[in-house]
């Protein structure tokens, strides 16, 4: 009984074609299918898988499978014949293009196959290379399958350069590693995995301040990448404790960034800071971000104040678990630029500006200081500028994310004295007045 699953034109690529029966696997290399092998033109050597070489690079050739309940008589007409050993390893085994371009399904069982592929035309098609839709045919290829106990591989049968170049290459690749060997691999590769997720673990863990973060805070965005350094397990708290209380660290922490900066007693501030109260959207001018900065460059009652840049506290390097520093490297977050100003008269720099740019009739100047990696602990910064931000963050839609935001920004407002303004809002967190 013959049954043929493929028969007719088959598309090759690279002058490979493929029989695939591990699900889990994108099939061998050529190197590690002809590893230890006499016969070239099917590989073998790797489990459930064979590679098969054509003439042709690229186009249609000639291509039947056939699947015997014992061996089938040799075809003279064949140029080149090799035999393999086969055993699929699931219930699934298909023939499969370059690329996963197209597959047929074989119905092969999970037991041990003898497997025969035959070749004519081969040197032709090499030198043709390339078959386009109206070219004639050029080589074909048959395929057999047949139950057979393993035995090695053998050249049946060799007349092309094609042929002779495919069987010199096979039995110049060394052996396949023995079971022992690929179990002893597996085991290595296993622990390895098992380790560096150990390893990246203990970073984020170490990054996060002692706690790996719950998904919220991994999905929330905004600053809690800049909150993090100054006191992490607050962080973790205000994640904690839920939304109401995320609102009220909010407001908490834009009412005080504003008190700090003296910026509270005006009107158009506390009319903000009511809306935040409230659950109510931010009136003008805080609908239109230009327009809040715009507010604060021109309202004369908006004090002079500046502030030295609140230092983060230091803390250990990382340890890996192993201890021996040998590991991959650990993801580096981006550098956030540190923004400070935008006004040019609320900067206060170390060294004198240059000469002020021509602004046409009418503009607003604005200078923007831009610093990446560790601040100069010279800078100091605005107050007034840093306490908007934390009114602004606090209206964010993400209870969450207005706590961080707002936080962060009052740090910042609070420069060197930032301490004061935690002790706050861990009392928030806590439930204290």
């Amino acid at each position: 009984m013959v049954r043929r699953p493929v028969e007719g034109d088959v598309h090759v690529h690279y002058g490979q074609i493929y029989v695939e029966s591990d699900p889990d696997s994108f099939g061998p290399g050529l190197a590690e299918a002809f590893a230890g092998q006499s016969a070239g033109l099917c590989g073998a050597a790797r489990s459930g898988a064979l590679w098969l070489s054509t003439g042709l690079h690229t186009g249609s050739v000639g291509f039947t499978i056939e699947v015997h309940d014992q061996a089938p008589p040799l075809d003279a007409v064949w140029e080149e014949v090799v035999e393999v050993s086969f055993r699929p390893v699931s219930g699934s085994s298909a023939l499969v293009q370059w690329a996963g371009e197209a597959s047929w399904e074989l119905d092969l069982e999970e037991t041990d196959y003898r497997v025969r592929y035959c070749a004519k035309g081969m040197d032709e098609a090499c030198r043709q290379d390339t078959r386009l839709d109206n070219d004639p045919q050029l080589d074909w290829y048959l395929l057999q399958f047949w139950p057979a106990r393993p035995a090695p591989d053998r050249v049946l049968k060799q007349t092309s350069a094609s042929a002779a170049y495919w069987h010199d290459y096979a039995r110049r690749q060394p052996p396949p590693p023995t079971p022992a060997e690929r179990a002893n691999a597996e085991r290595t590769r296993l622990a390895q995995e098992q380790a560096e997720r150990e390893r990246r673990l203990a970073y984020e863990r170490w990054d996060w301040g002692g706690q790996l973060p719950s998904q919220a805070l991994r999905d929330v965005g905004g600053n809690v990448r800049g909150l993090l350094p100054f006191d992490p397990a607050l962080v973790h708290a205000i994640d904690a404790v839920g939304p109401a209380p995320q609102r009220t660290v909010a407001l908490l922490a834009a009412r005080h960034a504003c008190e700090a900066a003296g910026l509270a007693g005006l009107d158009w501030i506390a009319a903000g800071l009511t809306a935040l109260a409230k659950g109510s959207p931010l009136p003008p001018p805080f609908d239109d971000p230009a327009r809040v900065w715009q507010a604060l460059e021109s309202d004369p009652r908006v004090p002079d104040r500046t502030v030295g840049r609140p230092i983060p506290p230091g803390r250990p390097p990382f340890q890996p678990p192993s201890g021996d520093g040998a590991h991959t490297p650990m993801p580096k977050h981006e550098q956030t630029p540190q923004i400070v100003g935008p006004a040019a008269a609320e900067l206060k720099l170390p060294s004198p500006p240059g000469p002020p740019t021509q602004q046409p009739d009418g503009a607003t100047p604005y200078t923007l200081a831009v610093t990446i990696g560790a601040p100069d602990p010279s800078l100091r910064m605005s107050q007034p500028h840093m306490a908007v931000p934390a009114l602004l963050g606090a209206a964010e839609a993400d209870p969450l994310q207005a706590a961080l935001d707002a936080v962060y920004a009052a740090v910042a407002t609070y420069g060197e004295d930032y301490r004061t303004l935690l002790r706050e809002v861990w009392s928030a967190c806590q439930g204290r007045p």
